[in-house]
């Protein structure tokens, strides 16, 4: 009775407030209408309706729970224009006073198709308009609100695209792609959701577009049943409705990820393991730190760390000088690399908060990082030559903890682009995990990478091992800058796959412009002289000309034909359901540019003529998925898998959509047996 008082006066104060709508301009939820971009006749662009709620203020999902409204749009079209539906991101649920409601509390976007009329003349505008309702709600009242939308559509080749519009689709619930199954008994509602058993679902909820069918307040229980997801709602308490067919969404964890599910009458199966609560079905966070700890450890032989091995070589030479000096650079350098992994854990939190879809190692899909990474290697190659002597950040020079925190920072910015053993495990759990645990596995992953050095520092025997401080050092020093200028070399070739060639091509030029300088530097040293108003200003005002430039200079290069070996289809969701669908098996990978062990696993185990003719023998399907620059949706399935960056290897027996995730590092025969099975 208290539910049914409450719905009764919140409907009440619905008829009131109805009668005296919000004036234009006074809106709680402000509404715009936007459009992608241009489209050719006969063409789709999407549009998208962004809602921006007042703090404390939220709007309805198309099927509001137990009480509330969503929204309803009147379309003025020019003539042969048409648009679709609207699609919804993944609400929230609300409950107030016993009563379920499906909300949004922060920003979101419906987005919805918008097809150009087949005779527009490229250049025209067409001009969209739009009288929308919906009702904007604090936890204490309701308003209902409307406004008047408007849009402009120009006729002509897509240009580039609104990156907003990604962001929007990130929110929005994915296909699920097999049919579910649902029945009723019991005075329960028992939908049969087909998901591989290995996919990690998390605080999961059903959101029913169809009404009147569930109890929305009710718990809902979840139980797996193999390679199926079984939810259990209770039916709605009054005249519940029994429909031939269901939609719903499906809400896979807290942030906000979930697939759109289509569901006929069929067999749901009795039992099953019940789902544990988000905290008993993850691993114990103290089982995730280990994991954290020992993949950072493990970081330290894993290929991608390969480029630093030189800076962190110095570091020992200079532990065996005294105890507490050794210490004091192993405790700094333990710092800096703790530092650095929280700076970046805490930024990749932050960004998918902020509903960006990105992964671990986003950093290195920014073409501009790579810039900045690109000349600080160019500085470090040129000390280590002996150019010129300056604290950049002091890692060959006599040891210092400003030096070792320094070399720490870079040392873990450039040894977390890929991900090993037990990392990935850890990472992907930190991604659903909230601020405070996930930040602590941030930590840990860092703890481990400096481990090695940390224990060399405070444990005398092992120092006593190392090599004695001597003239060696200063060859040992020039020698360094092979592997340093390497990876300069490297974050060239990367530009070029990031930015484009023209952007990469500026970038040898500023590189050149800097050596010079830098040479010019060492001269002035060595005649006992400083650098000089004159060369501060001139490199100050190349690095600020290389700040405004070169962001205008990125493009996205044209997508590469090469198959390789293997004859590889890109990667899509639909991809891989039409591969499933073939009932051959298939192989997915995920790969980067900037990932050192996804390329020595290609160059190791999959672009090898041994696994080709195993893969052709079996009928093989392979899908690669290129994450070298941001791809949203390549992220979601990381996600989906538990993975929070690249490598990630996936095999598909045949007829099977349960995959079977294979290690990080693969042998040379691994996924020939897999082919032979």
């Amino acid at each position: 009775m208290p539910r049914l008082a409450a719905l009764i006066a919140f409907l009440l104060q619905l008829l009131i407030l109805a009668a005296t709508p919000a004036q234009a301009g006074e809106t709680n939820i402000a509404a715009s209408l936007l459009a992608e971009g241009p489209a050719t006749p006969g063409s789709t662009v999407t549009l998208a309706i962004d809602m921006k709620p007042k703090p404390g203020w939220h709007g309805y999902w198309q099927n509001p729970g137990d009480a509330g409204q969503g929204m309803s749009v009147d379309w003025a079209l020019p003539k042969g224009a048409k648009v679709g539906a609207l699609a919804y991101p993944v609400p929230a649920t609300l409950t107030i006073a016993g009563l379920m409601n499906h909300v949004y509390k922060t920003e979101y976007a419906l987005l919805v198709p918008f097809t150009v009329p087949a005779d527009a003349k490229p250049g025209q505008i067409l001009n969209l308009r739009a009288k929308a309702q919906w009702l904007a709600c604090t936890d204490e009242i309701c308003v209902p609100e409307q406004g008047e939308l408007a849009a402009k559509v120009t006729v002509g080749s897509p240009g580039q695209p609104d990156p907003r519009f990604d962001r929007w689709r990130a929110a929005l619930p994915a296909p699920l792609g097999s049919p579910a199954r649902f029945a009723f008994a019991g005075g329960k509602l028992r939908v049969a959701i087909p998901l591989p058993a290995t996919m990690q679902v998390s605080q999961p909820h059903l959101f029913l577009v169809t009404q009147s069918v569930v109890d929305y307040a009710a718990p809902q229980a979840f139980f797996r049943e193999g390679d199926l997801l079984v939810a259990e709602v209770p039916v709605a308490r009054f005249d519940p409705a029994q429909p031939g067919a269901i939609e719903a969404v499906l809400r896979l964890n807290p942030a906000g990820d979930g697939v759109t599910i289509s569901a006929a009458p069929g067999d749901v199966p009795i039992g099953g393991t019940p789902l544990k609560s988000a905290a008993a079905d993850s691993p114990s966070l103290a089982w995730l730190v280990l994991a954290a700890l020992a993949g950072g450890l493990l970081l330290n032989i894993m290929p991608c760390v390969f480029p630093i091995l030189s800076l962190k070589a110095l570091s020992l030479a200079r532990a065996g000088e005294s105890e507490s000096h050794a210490r004091a650079e192993g405790l700094a350098y333990t710092a800096g690399v703790i530092v650095a992994c929280l700076a970046l854990g805490g930024l990749l939190l932050a960004l998918r908060a902020a509903g960006q879809e990105v992964g671990w190692a986003f950093q290195l899909q920014e073409p501009l990082v790579i810039a900045a990474l690109l000349l600080l290697a160019v500085a470090i190659t040129a000390n280590l030559l002996g150019l010129y002597e300056f604290m950049v950040p002091g890692f060959a020079s006599e040891g210092s903890p400003q030096g070792a925190f320094a070399t720490g920072l870079l040392a873990a910015f450039a040894a977390t682009p890929c991900t090993g053993p037990f990392m990935a495990a850890a990472m992907g759990a930190a991604l659903l995990l909230p601020p405070l645990p996930a930040l602590l596995l941030f930590g840990a992953l860092g703890l481990g990478i400096a481990l090695p050095f940390l224990a060399i520092a405070w444990i005398p025997a092992l120092r006593r091992r190392m090599p004695k401080p001597g003239a060696w050092m200063g060859k040992f020093r020039n020698w360094m800058a092979l592997p340093m200028g390497l990876t300069a070399l490297a974050l060239i070739w990367l530009a070029t796959r990031t930015g484009g060639n023209g952007f990469a091509f500026a970038l040898v030029l500023i590189a050149v412009i800097m050596i010079a300088a830098l040479v010019l530097l060492g001269r002035r040293q060595r005649n006992g002289l400083a650098g000089g108003r004159l060369w501060w200003s001139g490199l100050a005002a190349l690095l600020a000309l290389s700040a405004i430039g070169l962001p205008g200079m990125v493009r996205a290069p044209a997508a590469s034909a090469e198959a390789g070996l293997l004859d590889a289809q890109p990667f899509s969701e639909q991809a891989l359901a039409r591969a499933q669908a073939s009932g051959k098996p298939v192989f997915v990978y995920m790969t980067a540019d900037w990932c050192l062990s996804c390329k020595v696993n290609e160059r190791v185990a999959i672009e090898r003529e041994p696994t080709r003719d195993a893969f052709q023998k079996a009928g093989v399907i392979v899908l690669r998925g290129d994450w070298t620059r941001r791809d949203p949706a390549i992220t979601r399935f990381l996600t989906a898998q538990g993975a929070a960056g690249v490598p990630l290897y996936l095999w598909y027996p045949a007829g099977s959509t349960a995959p079977e995730p294979l290690p990080q590092v693969l042998g040379p025969d691994t996924l020939v047996q897999l082919a032979q099975r």
